[in-house]
């Protein structure tokens, strides 16, 4: 096998609406929203599927139900039985991580044309029972219901909700919540000025939704003929944090309650809280429902091809991609990753941060994005708080209010940047970034294709 040096290009993109948690979308299967999201790609473009040379899809929750989901969307949209499919997992960046194996796949010359993305449906998220199928109560399907009034009497069997156990980082044992709000503590970064940055992220978005940005690439989900969801869905149910600020204030903080104080938040994870004690009176949780992302349901798809095989078969060219990275961090930190991945690819496109005219940004929690904005001033002279009051950072909303559908955000915000070139042809350069659990960052750096 023989690499090619090739112009890798991205060609249209289409998403579902994000649904919220057990709302509108809460009765598709992640295969089901993935299929659909492949055939309202297909019937935007003039690509046919027997141009498609493999799938590569990300998806986190990952489920026996349907082994290698890419696999499983292949045969149900229609793609050709030829083509190649994989499942990728890297959590949050999983999405982001399938157009870059995709790019991968077409350079070592294994196919020329990929469809690429993520799909997540947290609302079907399982619970699960863990322990041995040596114990005698979990033998077979028929014990487990033959014992189940006692099942849980035995200590090593576990009944767990895949969701929260998902959201925990199995080595430091920290929620991604509470890696926000190590952040958060770490970094000086106070609740009023995270609430701020949320409260700017739900008014560009709704602004968005509302000025028809998200229609040149949102596909309305329907079932037999009838439109579910046209829009993403939180930014509505919250719709009242854009006009009225205050109520930003209101949220309850996470980390600070009858039941758990910031003292035992502290006594906990204190050790990730790198120069930081916990001082009676003065030490603040900052963390809220309000100013973190939004469990969500949804999927995404961007076709990656050759610039030759576009030509070829005169699908529109939206984007060169110019470099990639990955970098890994201390999982209590993760929320930073993307200020080191973001300077690795930056090196790799030899461009300066300065070049970059707009940049998508993954919102995991406004804790985690304005600690990316310390981190990268700090450590690479990166000015990124200076990109975000010029508007060069998510000009059209980011996860906290868009929502937050895991393996599919890594494609979102590829999305975002996409038309957003397309809208705007002041933009050459472009960048999308986004962290995740277990402390990875990932980004990808566009050019304006020419």
């Amino acid at each position: 096998m023989q690499a090619h040096a090739k112009r890798i290009v991205l060609c249209a993109g289409v998403r579902t609406p994000f649904g919220h948690l057990a709302k509108s979308l809460a009765d598709f299967s992640p295969e089901d929203l993935l299929s659909k999201t492949i055939r309202g790609l297909l019937s935007k473009t003039p690509l046919y599927p027997h141009a498609v040379d493999g799938v590569m899809i990300g998806w986190v929750g990952q489920g026996s139900h349907a082994p290698n989901i890419a696999r499983v969307a292949v045969l149900n949209a229609g793609l050709p039985e030829k083509a190649h499919a994989v499942t990728v997992q890297a959590n949050c960046v999983s999405g982001m991580e399938a157009i870059c194996s995709a790019a991968r796949h077409i350079l070592l010359g294994e196919g020329a044309l990929y469809l690429a993305g993520g799909t997540e449906s947290m609302s079907t998220f399982p619970y699960a029972i863990r322990g041995s199928r040596r114990l005698k109560e979990l033998r077979s399907l028929e014990t487990v219901k033959a014992n189940w009034n006692e099942l849980l009497k035995n200590g090593n069997i576990i009944l767990t909700d895949c969701i929260e156990e998902g959201l925990t980082d199995p080595v430091k044992r920290l929620s991604m919540a509470a890696t926000a709000e190590v952040c958060a503590q770490m970094y000086s970064i106070s609740r009023e000025a995270q609430d701020d940055y949320a409260y700017a992220s739900y008014g560009k978005a709704l602004k968005a939704e509302e000025s028809g940005f998200y229609d040149t690439h949102v596909v309305p989900l329907e079932q037999d003929g009838q439109v579910l969801l046209r829009r993403d869905e939180y930014p509505y149910l919250r719709e009242n944090l854009a006009h009225k600020p205050a109520l930003l204030a209101k949220a309850p903080l996470l980390f600070d309650t009858s039941e758990f104080r910031m003292k035992d938040f502290y006594e906990m994870f204190g050790e990730h809280i790198l120069g930081k004690r916990f001082e009676e009176g003065r030490t603040q949780a900052t963390v809220t429902l309000f100013n973190s992302c939004a469990r969500s349901d949804g999927a995404a798809i961007v076709i990656v091809t050759s610039e030759q095989r576009a030509k070829d078969l005169k699908l529109e060219i939206l984007a060169e991609i110019k470099s990639w990275a990955f970098w890994g961090i201390n999982p209590a930190h993760m929320g930073v990753g993307p200020a080191f991945a973001t300077a690795l690819a930056l090196e790799r496109a030899d461009l300066s941060f300065d070049q970059i005219e707009q940049i998508e940004l993954h919102e995991a929690f406004a804790a985690t994005c304005l600690a990316i904005f310390k981190v990268g001033r700090e450590k690479y002279g990166h000015h990124w708080e200076t990109k975000w009051k010029e508007g060069k950072i998510n000009p059209s909303g980011g996860s906290i209010p868009l929502g937050h559908p895991l393996a599919a955000t890594g494609t979102r915000v590829i999305l975002n940047l996409l038309y957003s070139m397309k809208q705007n042809s002041h933009i050459r350069w472009g960048l999308a970034t986004a962290c995740a659990a277990g402390g990875l960052g990932g980004a990808m750096i566009l050019e304006r294709y020419h």
